[in-house]
């Protein structure tokens, strides 16, 4: 059987315990919301948890008193007893969303080997987002210090006729229950199944007909969908490895990284646009040039269209001299170029009445814009590259994948 990237591994999780105290959202979720984080800690309390095992970013600047406890928590949860190991397994996972909606995935293992993050990638796994490599030497270094991964991450599995992950469902009754418990936050419900045996091959033989049947010179099976940087981090990581180590680091558990794979095509998956929110600037001549950029014209006209709201007021402009193909990549470009000579923060917000809120304020711009289709995601990776950086996300923040297995990354 062809080796197609993504294969079951041993997994980590709790031998015993509150599984919604365990379980917490990604830690780049609700950065401009303290009193988010603040009921988290409420909630969890003393109990064990992934809050003790990751940084929310609200936190980023105490952060190397916070890594440092992190680590050490991270060894304590290994050595105590905190785990049980799932060994060479996938996990087929059901959440049921806020809504109702239930969205199905494979938690596994993606080989580093065939991913790379770079521009003009022709790898089977390939990033939908520009990598900012600023962002990663933090990255790179908790991950080097971790003894154990935790991943938020999401790889999207092009397959139209649902053959790889969607069949478990049918299965699942046979299959070994390893957890079913509402999510904290209001965030909805979770079940995870081992996946084993002969029951792994239904998987990897479906992907590997995926991989057959494709009638590109250069494959693209994966797309990421949620957590590009954390994957172009592991993946720098092991790099980083193999020069250290050479051959030897193809077999270091490094060269691997736990995430959950979903089909682009589940019902429940809708791609959101990432919207905008610019701090501490000067609105009016933000504006005055921001039209000077890209030409702004208000109103929906034909061509590149969003809403800019500023206090209580919300304007749709059109852009009349686009200098790219993506609207909010236009947008991004500016707010790069501005905030480096005039400062400012941007901020970026899964859901429009949060813009609207946080942009109500005092020197504030909320920038609203449309998502990219679905339907036509792989084809403009595969075709244009990778897209402007936080141009979708897969869901609302509620939605998006907590932290709940994990896996360990050390030999020692």
């Amino acid at each position: 059987m062809k080796n197609c990237g993504f294969i079951p591994t041993d997994i980590l999780i709790p031998a015993s315990a509150d599984m919604t105290k365990w379980s917490c959202v990604a830690c780049d979720q609700y950065t401009s919301e303290p009193e988010y984080w603040r009921s988290v800690e409420k909630t969890v309390g003393d109990s064990v948890s992934t809050l003790s095992l990751m940084l929310p970013e609200i936190y980023l600047d105490d952060s190397e008193s916070r890594f440092e406890k992190i680590t050490k928590s991270m060894r304590e949860y290994l050595n105590s007893g905190v785990f049980r190991e799932i060994k060479d397994s996938f996990v087929y996972v059901e959440r049921t969303l806020a809504d109702g909606r239930v969205r199905r995935g494979l938690v596994g293992a993606i080989d580093l080997e065939i991913y790379d993050f770079s521009k003009d990638t022709k790898a089977l796994c390939r990033p939908t987002e520009a990598t900012v490599t600023s962002r990663l030497p933090a990255r790179v270094k908790v991950r080097a210090k971790a003894a154990v991964e935790m991943p938020h991450i999401m790889m999207l599995l092009n397959d139209p006729q649902k053959t790889v992950i969607e069949p478990y469902s049918e299965k699942k009754a046979a299959l070994e229950k390893l957890y079913d418990f509402e999510l904290m936050q209001s965030s909805g419900h979770i079940c995870g199944y081992r996946v084993h045996g002969k029951n792994v091959v239904l998987a990897m033989s479906a992907i590997e007909k995926l991989y057959a049947d494709s009638e590109d010179e250069t494959p693209m099976l994966y797309a990421m969908g949620d957590g590009n940087h954390s994957l172009a981090a592991a993946k720098q990581y092991y790099e980083m490895l193999k020069d250290k180590l050479g051959q030897k680091a193809k077999n270091h558990p490094a060269r691997y990284a736990l995430l959950e794979l979903v089909n682009l095509h589940d019902s429940s998956l809708d791609f959101e646009p990432i919207h905008r929110v610019l701090f501490d600037v000067d609105t009016d001549k933000f504006m005055r040039e921001f039209a000077d950029f890209c030409g702004l014209k208000a109103g929906v006209h034909d061509g590149q269209i969003f809403t800019v709201i500023i206090g209580k007021s919300e304007q749709k402009y059109t852009f009349t001299n686009p200098r790219g193909a993506v609207t909010v990549g236009n947008i991004q470009d500016f707010i790069d170029e501005y905030t480096k000579i005039n400062g400012g923060k941007t901020d970026y917000i899964h859901g429009e009445e949060v813009v609207k809120t946080l942009a109500s304020q005092p020197r504030r711009i909320g920038f609203i814009v449309d998502g990219i289709s679905k339907s036509s995601f792989f084809n403009v990776i595969k075709k244009d590259g990778i897209l402007p950086r936080k141009t979708f996300s897969m869901g609302h923040a509620a939605d998006k994948r907590f932290y709940l297995e994990c896996r360990r990354i050390t030999t020692d």
